[in-house]
């Protein structure tokens, strides 16, 4: 006795087993993680470094170079990047996607711990944290208060919120916007310092005597013991200014007398502002391998429970929130689950026209999805986009089976047979197709569990899933739909409605239909089989000519917008850009709120010359994202501001699932030992670009526009004088750099205690003649004595990539997508590059360029399996090439769709770039009435669809040539075999193929929050499916017959498939 016939004879045990499953499921179901897609962010490990009043040749040289050398030992780095800038050294270490970020960042703190001794005495200590150095924050809590200053604002933040985000789970750091961190400043005013002969070395050694607080020891009686504690560090302004740092003439010279000392901002470059007013932002950034969604949610819940601790005119909010778009995603997918469903049903019922029959593969529907939600969770998966779309194409798809099942149970009861005895044969006429259905939609993945790439990963808990749920319904379709069949369904019965009778009069008309035309098919192979071959080459020609990309843009309710303004740019200097991007912002009616900062800190001083501003849209909008982000476009926000803000460069970021924080999409490197050289084609190739007009402003991060006063200093005449270099850089580094000399206690927290010029007295080069150091006799020197002076441009920022010096020349796609220009970017590459330039890719543009090969491998080793199962279950090195023959078709059909698609955009797009009244009429009327259908490329959600599509195809030939090989086996010639095959055959092939269609279809509309990301997956599989279903009635017989009649021998021996 086997399973079905098992089921059969005791279907509550039937119902007990797959109940059991569902219950199985539900539980992993209430215990699942919600994220946006799979755990693909790489393991990252930065190291911030931060070197007080250092330039970036400076940084490179003594902190980046021997921190990287140490850290490149480290085993299973993917790569290594690093940023030595103005005062900062910022490496990121990115490991193999397998290793584990726990132990790779204690393996880079061994090694910054190895090499401390060989770094400066003068720099903060590493920061090791497993977060990308420049990693995109989750989410941004704007802090403000209509009479608080932002130093309040400030203290505030730090003390009640960011150290309570700071532990949550799953919270990598929170970096502050605009913060204005406490400190002790002394404001030193040399032209008083000089004429009392006092150097910037004297007010350190003043405060490194005289600020300090040691350990005094204990006095011990001999009854009790007395710790002592010598307070000497002072926390007030007052008694700073009362310092003596000399005497003249008995008189005391006290630091009042040289400095203004009050508590002010540690950092003077940070402005931050939420809809126009001053604030202070924090930005929480999720560690590399943590839950961003968990993350969001445990943000706002710490938020709420701090507010009511908060002065009452302390306002909080949060203009920024990518778990609410990830949240409404995954809701979208679930309204699509049920929607599918039920158009599902309603499929089968209008084919069955029986509600007891439609009732049998319906129950196969909640009973796959909920024992799948089991499988996901015991593989340690989430639910996530990917995951629940692979739940609604499941849908479709796991019906099959049981429609499989029901379809040749009911044909027996037609012919007279009880449900029991037509369960029992129908189960030995169809298990083999059911099993080899499923055992090629299940092999068709197999391939992705062997990759590692991002590509691989992304399809690998699609691709698990929607496995897991077919093997599934499998089993349900072999025991409790047999067992339903055998003991719910009825009789045959005369009594038929209008409804039936109608139905299956259309039927029969259509089934006659495909007769006489399977008749010429058949009579025709050769014709049949031109026209196919025809059709590869379209498919080619398709593939060709559809456009690229490695994600599709979506709209998430956010747009981002950078402001660089030239180097050397002050912050008010940048202010004045970015308040004109927040007036136009604040123009538009979509927009909710925005929050803008200059110099965002990361853990470490941010650059004066870049703003940012985070505009969160409303969700009741007339235009998308997409829409008010397309540069050039009429009416589009960055559109206005890329033209009407003068001076700087303005770049549009739509938030991405995947990618390397707020960098472009486009990301080309260029490396070079020869930094001339390097410099000079960095530049050729933006202005290439440029002229090209495939990227949306252009620009290199490597260039000498940076304003750099060059001191060359006279050695000799220094040492005649008894004056070291160290005294000299000494005395700029504090009077210029602002050093931190010392620490001390505010409101029961320690801070610096920094001694600077004012910004005042640090405007202009002649500055430098009333800084002085003393001489070995005493006396003051003025430093314009010791040193020659010229301005000259010097590097912003030094890039290394994999080690080697580098330049980037980044960008977005205009008019194009990624990975035209990737094609168009290597074309000049190839005409202009030197020799000894080497080209890479970086962020989206790598992902793209090796998930190619990486899909490529993946669809190679999904066709090989394919092929391997069917000849093993049809014991024939033929038949599977007659099954695998409607493949082609489909990829055809999915290509064909979304380069309709695709190019029905570009038609509903030209009227926003081409002025008014420039089109005719109607081509204008047209254009205007026809929907934008973004996201219509080849990207790896389409190649999911086609991967997808390689195990549904194959589904309707197998039900076919399973059928004319048991028909083969009774001596029935081919011909006749594959006639019968068809006229028996078309029913279930058109209700699985329809139910899979009608299951994908609210997919491939693409409503709601996610659809630029799920439209191109379903459309993919729609198209393939529908051009698939109707060749394969064809094709499929065609080539059976043309093989029967050139290998006879093999056509004949029949498959053992019970």
């Amino acid at each position: 006795m086997n399973l079905p016939e098992f089921c059969i004879r005791r279907p509550i045990a039937a119902v007990m087993f797959n109940l059991a499953l569902a219950v199985i499921g539900i539980v992993g179901l209430s215990r699942l993680p919600v994220r946006e897609l799979p755990d693909i962010d790489p393991p990252v490990v930065s190291v911030t470094t931060i070197y007080p009043g250092a330039n970036a040749e400076l940084v490179e040289a003594d902190v980046t170079e021997p921190m990287e050398q140490e850290i490149n030992n480290i085993s299973g780095i993917k790569i290594l990047r690093s940023e030595s800038r103005e005062q900062v050294s910022a490496i990121t270490v990115e490991f193999d996607l397998n290793r584990n970020v726990d132990v790779g960042a204690q393996d880079v703190r061994d090694r910054i711990s190895r090499v401390r001794d060989k770094l400066p005495d003068d720099i903060k200590e590493p920061v090791v944290a497993k977060q990308d150095a420049d990693a995109q924050e989750v989410m941004w809590v704007a802090l403000s208060s209509p009479s608080r200053s932002t130093l309040e604002l400030s203290n505030l933040a730090e003390r009640q919120i960011k150290d309570r985000l700071q532990i949550l789970p799953g919270v990598g750091g929170v970096n502050f916007g605009g913060e204005k961190r406490p400190s002790m400043r002394i404001w030193l005013d040399t032209t008083k310092m000089s004429s009392r002969q006092i150097t910037a070395a004297d007010i350190r050694k003043l405060l490194d005597r005289e600020n300090v607080e040691l350990p005094s020891g204990k006095i011990e009686g001999q009854n009790r013991s007395l710790s002592i504690l010598a307070r000497g560090r002072m926390d007030q302004p007052e008694q700073y200014a009362d310092l003596i740092v000399r005497e003249d003439a008995g008189s005391p010279i006290r630091l009042r007398d040289v400095a203004t000392i009050e508590i002010g901002p540690e950092v003077e470059d940070t402005i931050a502002r939420f809809s126009g007013e001053p604030a202070v932002g924090l930005g929480v950034v999720k560690q590399s391998d943590a839950n961003a969604v968990d993350v969001a949610r445990a943000v706002r819940r710490e938020l709420e429970k701090i507010k009511p601790t908060l002065p009452s005119d302390i306002r909080i909010d949060i203009p920024y929130d990518s778990s609410l778009y990830v949240e409404a995603a995954i809701e979208e997918v679930g309204f699509t689950l049920g929607l599918s469903f039920v158009l599902v049903v309603l499929l089968i019922y209008f084919f069955l026209h029986n509600v007891r029959a439609t009732l049998i593969p319906s129950s196969a529907i909640p009973l796959s999805i909920l024992a799948t939600f089991g499988l996901i969770y015991f593989l340690n998966y989430s639910i996530n986009i990917l995951t629940l779309l692979a739940l609604v194409l499941a849908i479709g798809i796991v019906v099959d089976d049981a429609i499989v099942v029901l379809e040749n149970i009911m044909r027996h009861i037609e012919e007279g047979m009880s449900p029991f005895e037509a369960s029992i044969l129908s189960m030995k006429e169809i298990t083999g197709a059911v099993l080899a259905i499923t055992a090629s939609l299940i092999v068709v993945f197999l391939p992705i569990a062997f990759q590692s790439g991002t590509t691989g990963i992304l399809f690998r808990e699609f691709a698990i899933t929607l496995a897991g749920a077919v093997a599934i319904s499998a089993f349900v379709a072999l025991t409790l739909s047999p067992a339903l069949g055998a003991n719910f369904l009825r009789p045959k019965s005369d009594k038929n409605t209008a409804f039936s009778r109608w139905v299956e009069r259309g039927f029969h008309r259509l089934s006659a239909s495909y007769a006489a035309s399977l008749g010429f098919a058949l009579r025709s192979p050769r014709l049949l089989l031109g026209l196919g071959a025809g059709t590869l080459a379209l498919t080619i020609l398709l593939y060709r000519v559809i456009p690229q990309e490695f994600l599709p843009d979506e709209d998430k309710g956010t747009i981002i917008a950078v402001i660089v303004t030239p180097e050397g740019s002050t912050p008010e200097s940048t202010d004045r850009y970015l308040r004109q991007a927040e007036k136009i912002a604040s123009e538009y009616p979509e927009v909710q709120s925005f929050f803008s900062a200059i110099a965002l800190s990361r853990g470490a001083p941010g650059q004066a010359n870049l703003g940012i501003m985070f505009i969160r849209l409303k969700k009741d909008r007339d235009r998308t994202a997409l829409q008010l982000a397309r540069p050039g476009a009429r009416g589009s926000m960055f559109t206005r501001m890329i033209s009407e803000i003068q001076g700087a460069v303005v770049i549009p970021f739509l938030p991405k699932a995947v990618g390397r924080g707020f960098g472009e999409s486009f990301q080309l490197i260029l490396q070079s030992s020869n930094l001339a050289l390097l410099e000079k084609t960095a530049k050729q190739m933006r202005d290439e670009i440029a002229d090209a007009g495939f990227l949306s402003q252009p620009r290199t991060n490597f260039n000498y526009e940076k304003p750099q006063l060059s001191l060359k200093i006279d050695r000799d005449r220094a040492a005649n004088l008894g004056v070291s270099v160290r005294d000299i850089s000494e005395a700029l580094q504090i009077l210029l750099g602002g050093l931190d000399i010392s620490r001390f206690n505010y409101e029961g927290k320690q801070y610096d205690v920094i001694a600077q010029l004012k910004r005042t007295d640090r405007l202009v080069p002649d500055e430098l003649q009333s800084i002085y150091v003393r001489t070995q006799s005493g006396q003051l020197v003025p430093i314009r004595n010791l040193v020659t002076t010229s301005e000259q441009g010097s590097v912003n920022s030094i890039f290394h990539f994999l080690r080697q010096r580098s330049a980037s020349v980044t960008g977005q796609p205009q008019g194009v997508t990624l990975g035209q220009a990737i094609e168009k970017t290597q074309e000049i590459a190839r005409r202009i590059l030197p020799p000894e330039v080497t080209l890479e890719f970086d962020g989206e543009a790598r992902e793209l360029v090796s998930g190619r090969g990486e899909a490529w491998q993946i669809i190679f080793l999904a066709l090989l399996i394919v092929y391997m199962a069917l000849a093993a279950q049809f014991e024939s090195l033929v038949h599977p090439f007659t099954i695998m023959i409607a493949l082609p078709m489909a990829v055809f059909g999915a290509l064909l769709l979304i380069f309709s698609l695709g190019f029905i955009n570009q038609l509903a797009v030209i009227p926003q770039y081409v002025p008014p009244g420039t089109l005719p009429a109607p081509l204008a009327w047209l254009f205007g009435v026809m929907p934008e259908i973004p996201s219509m490329n080849l990207n790896l959600y389409s190649l999911i669809g086609l991967v997808l599509l390689l195990g549904l195809v194959t589904k309707n030939s197998i039900l076919l040539v399973e059928f004319a090989n048991q028909r083969r086996a009774l001596g029935i010639s081919a011909v006749e075999a594959m006639r019968q095959a068809g006229a028996v055959r078309l029913r279930p092939i058109l209700m699985t193929a329809l139910s899979t269609i009608i299951g994908i279809i609210p997919i491939a509309l693409g409503l709601g929050a996610g659809a630029e990301s799920r439209r191109p997956l379903g459309v993919a599989v729609v198209g393939g499916m529908l051009t698939s279903t109707f060749l394969t009635l064809y094709l499929v017989p065609a080539f059976y017959v043309m093989i029967d009649r050139l290998i006879p021998a093999r056509t004949t021996k029949p498959a053992n498939l019970s």
